[in-house]
């Protein structure tokens, strides 16, 4: 037995080598734009290619400009023009560039962020209810947050709304770690559902959706009733047969709560039924057309 158990144990260790290996394959795949959460699914390549926002910070005598670059579907090109030390390293979806600038000279580069990277298991996503849209946060190298501090992780937050048209996107914040985006445009909208539907008030009458909320909302309540009732139902035979068993040392048909009552409850419908026809029967023969012997 001892010699069968080894190539088992072999091919097992294989296999699970063998699944980790491709898992790890698929985790080093760059993201692709195309998103599924649960039964919905969003397409994010109409919004492919490099995007800039800028915000600046007056810090007299000083002017700050964090000018952000991300390409959500790829990795920014690389520019042969502007020397390495001024922009990020290849494999980088998006980056934050800080300069200074004093009056009229010429800006100064102090800072270049990588905030994402292209693996698709650097990005984690989910849906915003209000409005309706999906938030993505891409993972980023370790940067220093100020001098002499510890490097901290760096976070890519979007937030993409859903939207009949596409907007400029809004530089919300940048704290040392978590930047924020927010951009309205239809591939904020669930993929198969035009934009005007799925941004439309749930509280207005007319459409689909309210409808079948309100359709899945009742047909939760009395799936919801049922099932407790049942539960009840099955507390109660559970509860009064361990009583008789513990109490009267009952075994059997016995064990049932209250044997008696249910022994009855088939004659109790049988009559109930017969007295609901005795009382429809007169009614029914009293509307017949007829005449009475004499």
């Amino acid at each position: 037995m001892a010699a069968l158990r080894h190539p088992v144990s072999r091919i097992v260790l294989l296999t699970l080598v063998s699944a980790l290996a491709a898992a790890a394959q698929d985790d080093d795949k760059p993201f692709d734009c195309h998103i599924t959460l649960g039964n919905i699914n969003y397409d994010l390549t109409s919004l492919a290619g490099e995007h800039t926002v800028s915000r600046e910070l007056q810090l007299p005598p000083s002017t700050i400009e964090d000018k952000v670059t991300f390409n959500l579907c790829e990795d920014l090109t690389h520019k042969s023009e502007v020397p390495d030390d001024d922009q990020c390293p290849s494999g980088t979806r998006a980056c934050l560039i800080r300069t200074s600038r004093k009056g009229d000279k010429d800006s100064q580069v102090i800072s270049v962020i990588p905030l994402a990277n292209s693996s698709a298991s650097a990005v984690t996503y989910k849906h915003v209810v209000s409005p309706k849209g999906v938030q993505l946060t891409y993972a980023g190298a370790s940067y220093p947050s100020s001098i002499g501090a510890e490097p901290t992780p760096q976070h890519f937050n979007l937030e993409l709304l859903c939207d009949t048209e596409t907007s400029a996107v809004e530089f919300r914040s940048y704290d040392g770690k978590d930047l924020w985006l927010a951009w309205k445009a239809p591939a904020g909208c669930e993929l198969g559902v035009p934009p005007d539907e799925d941004t439309k008030n749930p509280d207005e009458g007319g459409g689909d959706g309210s409808g079948g909320d309100k359709e899945e909302r009742v047909g939760s309540g009395i799936g919801y009733f049922f099932l407790l009732f049942f539960l009840a139902f099955a507390a109660y035979f559970a509860l009064g047969a361990y009583y008789n068993y513990s109490t009267y040392g009952a075994t059997g048909a016995d064990l049932i709560p209250h044997r008696d009552f249910w022994r009855e409850v088939p004659y109790m419908l049988r009559d109930l039924f017969s007295h609901i026809c005795s009382a429809v029967r007169p009614r029914q023969s009293a509307s017949r057309g007829g005449y009475i012997a004499v």
